[in-house]
């Protein structure tokens, strides 16, 4: 019988070791550890000025390495300055920060092919990583516990990186159909590079999860479990080429990544990726909206929005959902006929558009499909009421997982004396933004929107960061490094639950307490649900 809590915790400390291994190689290597380490406390911007660092980005970085408890970061709430400290761990740690090498390399060397296929370059590479890996790099295991639990720590961080990619490029690639999940086969039966292809398998195989018998591959139970899961490694995974450009971020152009092309994609996330990896992880979420818009929507017909607006529509997937769940689990749905749901679908991304309209009318339900900006509901509103006669204000207004991704703007009205709660770190371009500052821009951002939501709600499903002393406690319980890592350097603002709630206050927008869920509901959520109404 396999341990399900143990092998969960493995896939954590992966997602930690992809965004770890980046950022703590690269300010060993520049030299910024040996400071740290000389100077025992050290605030933020001594640190930029002496290495000459996009002090956000930096601040960033170091966030994520205290989160993993190798030292310790404090913000002064009433100077918004942040210090930098050494602890326990941090001279061991540091020490072993070399072992990251190879896999950083191997992910600056492979952003040259293609990211979902299995080429032979990058595999002579990968090869060798394997070998030095089941020889645990060397490591005499020490008999000092602490040292102990952070050399594992560092190895399971490598381990993260051998096993996450490769995961999700099988996973996308339907080696985890049930096909394959049940039955033994031979890695020429799946793969046109059957050579390379064992590589991996024999790997896997090392860890535990196939066993191998003449040739033949079939799954663990383990195995299993990690297949099932692969999508878990998506989105994380799917930030690779930020971490790859971690060096130029850090100290050399901040804005590297966002130096597009007209009609090229974005570059700093694989997109297709994100979604699929996304896609897998939001089904618990979903399965509580549905809750919530039963409920809603079984309140007496005088009670009920008129409709639904999905700001950041995407493929129109959750709206068909939403639709689907009026229609056939709801009082409204028995009465479409004499009280029809305004459907709307918005999105920034024009592209988005067309595919919303095409797959909402190939399930044959009527919407409007809209561009729209989620920093400018008064634009969307107008283009509601002029050219389709629908008062933005009688929408249930729903958008999951967008309100951290906004463009930033700074703040028109700074709030004074305000003090940030918020631990987050956050950066724009590699500029370091102040908390308080990210609060007063969420302010304006829900004051945008409250006269809009004010009687039937914002429902909402939002990621959030924890504080790093929490997270760095419990390890293997959280996603919460790879979360701040992955957005942190795309210029994402994340803040914690206690933090989005005192600011949609200001904004006069509270959660009602009968919808209200986080995940998991502990000190450590990152995610939460919210329907946001006013006073």
């Amino acid at each position: 019988m396999i341990d399900n809590v143990s092998l969960r915790s493995t896939i954590f400390k992966h997602l930690d070791g992809l965004v770890t291994a980046p950022v703590a190689y690269l300010l060993y290597k520049k030299g910024i550890m040996a400071c740290i380490l000389d100077k025992k406390k050290i605030t933020l911007s001594e640190l930029s000025s002496q290495f000459k660092a996009n002090e956000g980005y930096l601040n960033v970085g170091l966030r994520v390495l205290a989160s993993q408890g190798f030292l310790d970061y404090q913000i002064n709430a009433s100077t918004d300055e942040i210090a930098i400290s050494v602890n326990e761990k941090s001279e061991i740690a540091f020490s072993l920060f070399p072992l990251y090498k190879d896999v950083v390399e191997l992910l600056q060397f492979s952003m040259d092919f293609h990211p979902r296929l299995f080429e032979e370059a990058p595999f002579e590479r990968l090869k060798s990583i394997f070998e030095k890996y089941k020889d645990n790099y060397g490591i005499s295991f020490s008999t000092d516990s602490l040292t102990n639990t952070l050399q594992h720590q560092i190895l399971k961080h490598i381990e993260g990186f051998l096993v996450g990619p490769t995961l999700v490029r099988l996973g996308m690639s339907g080696m985890f159909h049930k096909y394959f999940m049940e039955i033994s086969f031979r890695p020429e039966e799946f793969h046109k590079s059957p050579e390379h292809f064992k590589i991996i398998l024999d790997f896997l195989a090392y860890l535990g999860w196939f066993t191998q018998k003449n040739g033949n591959y079939q799954f663990t139970e383990a195995g299993l479990f990690f297949a099932k899961r692969a999508s878990a490694y998506g989105v994380t995974v799917s930030y690779l080429p930020t971490f790859s450009k971690m060096d130029e971020l850090i100290f050399g152009n901040p804005s590297v990544l966002r130096i597009v092309g007209d009609g090229e994609d974005e570059i700093h996330v694989d997109r297709e990726m994100n979604v699929w990896g996304s896609g897998g992880a939001h089904d618990t979420y979903f399965k509580v909206i549905d809750e919530i818009i039963i409920k809603l929507f079984n309140l007496p017909i005088e009670e009920q929005p008129k409709g639904i607006l999905d700001m950041g529509c995407g493929n129109g997937a959750f709206l068909e959902h939403i639709f689907n769940v009026i229609d056939r689990q709801t009082l409204r749905g028995t009465m479409l006929n004499t009280h029809p749901l305004f459907l709307v679908g918005a999105d920034y991304n024009e592209a988005a558009l067309k595919v919303t309209r095409a797959n909402l009318i190939k399930a044959d339900i009527w919407a409007k499909v809209i561009w729209g900006d989620i920093g400018r509901p008064d634009l969307l509103a107008e283009d509601l009421r002029e050219n389709y006669n629908i008062d933005l204000k009688d929408l249930l207004n729903v958008r999951t997982f967008l309100d951290h991704n906004r463009i930033w703007e700074m703040p028109k009205q700074i709030t004074k004396g305000r003090i940030s709660n918020s631990t987050g770190a956050f950066a724009h371009r590699g500029m370091r933004i102040s908390n308080n500052l990210v609060e007063d821009n969420l302010l304006e951002h829900f004051n945008k929107w409250s006269p809009y939501v004010r009687k039937f709600g914002l429902l909402i499903i939002e990621l959030h960061t924890v504080v790093p002393y929490l997270t760095a406690s419990n390890l293997g319980k959280t996603a919460a490094t790879a979360y701040d890592a992955s957005h942190g350097f795309s210029d994402q603002f994340i803040v914690e639950i206690d933090v989005l709630h005192k600011i949609a206050a200001e904004a006069g927008l509270h959660p009602d307490p009968n919808y209200f869920k986080k995940f998991p509901d502990s000190e450590i959520a990152t995610v939460s649900i919210n329907l946001l109404k006013g006073d």
